[in-house]
Order: structure tokens, then sequence, then C-alpha cells
């Protein structure tokens, strides 16, 4: 079986990480895999990625699951700000019901299989003007964000000026001061050079990131039962690894910002109760709009019932 496998970002990448993890274990059980490591080298965008799966341009693909909230509206659950600070139990909880209730509702809506659910790393805050400490220091700030309206009406809340580019052009809006401030996982900040202009990290971790690891459905469902099985254990196997790396490269990525002189505010000298208070009334909103059992599921009891007032 040849299998094609594409991202949107380097080889040092936790994300191509795991592409190459899956790659090895789908060539260890005798398939010939190609990998486009970053499709964004050659000109293409990230959210171009789904329609090359669809198109089976690609077979498998990874991409961040708030680049198809708008087509499958329960993958809201997993944008919501400020509800996961646990994220070994947002693993485990996506190994189970809800996961299994998302990958249900993904296939339904866009014809897609759920391969894995990645580790799309805690969502922080660079800028290149002042420390960030609390939703007033956010006013008036342009800050880029990827194209997901929840994502968007969550920075808003906090006071900035969202706007949003693909991550083919991420650099040059930072680099080039068209956006004031941007936020990402740490990885991110870090690989894609962010840090040489923005000097100020707010350590927020106001949404926990989650990518899909998909192919598409038909494609998946006609396969012979053997390879099939065989790409189930290899997609299980490479989630697991890939969530390892980010969580390692979380740890050794704010390290390396601090050894840069990244002026970095941790998250117990931030106004929580700030931002918290600023997000409360668009949480509540949007959980009235997800099916009560996904959201207990992925987020348990406490945190939906415990949503600041």
């Amino acid at each position: 079986m040849h299998l094609r496998l594409s991202g949107y970002q380097g080889a040092s990448s936790v994300h191509t990480r795991g592409l190459h993890y899956l790659a090895s274990r789908l060539s260890a059980a005798g398939s010939e895999v190609e990998i486009v490591e970053d499709v964004t080298a050659s000109g293409g965008t990230a959210k171009a990625l789904f329609e090359h799966v669809e198109q089976e341009e690609a077979h498998i693909c990874y991409m961040a699951s708030g680049y198809l909230t708008a087509r499958v509206p329960s993958l809201a659950v997993l944008d919501l700000p400020l509800t996961v600070s646990d994220r070994l139990k947002a693993h485990r909880a996506l190994d189970e019901k809800a996961g299994r209730l998302l990958a249900e509702d993904v296939e339904r809506m866009t014809g897609l299989h759920v391969l894995g659910f990645w580790d799309n790393g805690m969502r922080h805050i660079s800028n290149r003007s002042r420390p960030i400490r609390s939703a007033e220091d956010c006013s008036g700030l342009v800050i880029r964000t990827l194209d997901n309206q929840l994502y968007q009406n969550t920075l808003a809340a906090f006071g900035f000026k969202p706007v949003v580019t693909d991550v083919r052009d991420l650099v040059e809006a930072v680099a080039s001061g068209a956006v004031d401030a941007q936020e990402n996982p740490l990885t991110n900040t870090l690989n894609f050079g962010l840090h040489e202009h923005h000097r100020f990290l707010s350590m927020t971790g106001h949404i926990f990131g989650v990518a899909l690891l998909i192919c598409r459905a038909s494609w998946f469902r006609s396969l012979p039962d053997q390879e099939a099985s065989a790409l189930t254990s290899a997609a299980r196997a490479a989630t697991l690894a890939q969530r390892g790396f980010a969580i390692e490269e979380d740890q050794t990525a704010l390290s390396r910002l601090r050894a840069q002189g990244v002026q970095v505010v941790e998250r117990q000298d931030l106004d929580m109760r700030s931002f918290e208070t600023a997000a409360a009334p668009l949480i509540s909103n949007v959980l009235a709009t997800i099916d009560e059992h996904l959201a207990l599921a992925y987020l348990g009891e406490s945190r939906v019932l415990s949503v600041p007032e």
C-alpha cells in the first residue's frame, strides 16, 4: 500500500515528528510511505490540507481541530477557553467517550475519518508591546489567530482586535508588525522564530489545542481488513508518541525562550480572574449549544458547572 502523509510545519515540529513516527510504523507493516512535511513551503495553505485529503491528493494529514469547527459544531467543545488545565486528563477523555462522540460527528458531517487526537499544545500569548498580565492589558492590541470564530470571539472578549492569517503568512504578519500579538503553543512561537519579534510572553494557557489526524472515510472503509487494522494500530501508537513529543517540547521550549531573552510572565503572576470573567458569558453561551453528554465527557462535571459569573 502506498500512502501520502501531509502536514504544515517544519522538520522540528512535534507534528512532523508524529508523522515520521507514523510513517515508520506503517513502513514496518509493509506500506510504502511518502511524507510532505510542510505544504506551506511550496506556497500551499494549511487549511487546504482538508481538501487535499478529501480529494485524495494526500491520504492522511493532521490539522488543528479549530479549522473544522465551522463544519462540525460539536468540535467547539475543544475550542472553549480556560476550561482545560490538565492535558493528560484531556488525552484520556479523547481516547474514550468524548473522542468517540467527536469522531462520529466528524465522519457524519465531513466524510473524514479520525485516526487520532493529537496534542496541539497549550496556547499562550506573545506580543511586541508590553507585558500582558490581565485582560485590561490586551486592550487595543491587534492579535493574529486562526480561522475559527470561537478563537476570535475569545480574544475579542479579552480586549484584543483579532485578525486571521493562515500559518503560511504568520511569520510575515509578526515580523512586519502587521499584528501586535499572536497566540500559539510555545513550540510554534519558538520554531517559527516569532520570539525574535515578540519579546513578551504571557503563559495564559487560554486554550488547549487539539489536532486531528484524519483520512477520507470512504478510502479507509475500502481498505482490506488487514491494512485498515495496521493503519489503526500505527495511528494509535503515533498518537501516543506525538503527545509525548508535545509535552517534552513544552518544557524545553520555555527554557530556550527564556535563554534567548524573552520576558515571560508566569501564570501565577497573571490576573487569570480577569480573563475568566471576560470569557465567562462566551463559555456559557457555547456550552448551551453543545450536547451535554459530550461536554461532560470532555470537560467533566466540575468544569461544566463552574463557569464563573
